[in-house]
C-alpha cells in the first residue's frame, strides 16, 4: 500500500508518534535494555503495548533487537544509527516543550512536566 505524506515532517512523526515510543527512545539512549528493564522504567505500559511499540520501532530501523542464544532466552534492545540520528531532533523538541510549559505556567495554566530528564536523548550517538 502506498503511503503519501503532505509534509516531510509527517514521515518523522509517523515513526515516533504514540504515548510510549519517545519514552522508549529516551531510555534506550542511555544504552541497551531488556524488555523487563524497559517495562520497569515505564510504569503503566502493558506488555502488549511495549512489545508493539518496540516492533514498530524495529520495523522502522530505529531500534535493534538482539536475541542471545541462551536458556532462558535473553533479548536486548538498542538504538540503531538511524535511531541515534534522531538525537538533535528530539533534544530540540524537548527544549521547545520545556519552553512551552513554562510559558503556560506563567499564564496560570495548571501544567507540568513529570520527568524533565532528557539525558537519554543527550546520550544518543
Amino acid at each position: 500500500m502506498r503511503k503519501i505524506y503532505h509534509l516531510a515532517v509527517e514521515a518523522t512523526l509517523d515513526i515516533i508518534r504514540g504515548k510510549w515510543k519517545l519514552r522508549i527512545l529516551c531510555h534506550l539512549g542511555n544504552g541497551p535494555l531488556r524488555t523487563g528493564e524497559l517495562r520497569r522504567l515505564m510504569p503503566g505500559i502493558s506488555q502488549k503495548m511495549l512489545t508493539q511499540s518496540l516492533k514498530d520501532l524495529e520495523n522502522a530501523h530505529i531500534v535493534n533487537r538482539h536475541s542471545y542464544n541462551e536458556v532462558p532466552p535473553r533479548v536486548e534492545y538498542s538504538l540503531t544509527e538511524r535511531g541515534m540520528s534522531l538525537r538533535n531532533i528530539l533534544l530540540e523538541m524537548s527544549d521547545w516543550g520545556t519552553t512551552l510549559v513554562k510559558e503556560q505556567q506563567e499564564e496560570g495554566n495548571d501544567v507540568e512536566i513529570l520527568n524533565p530528564n532528557d539525558d537519554g536523548f543527550k546520550n544518543m550517538g
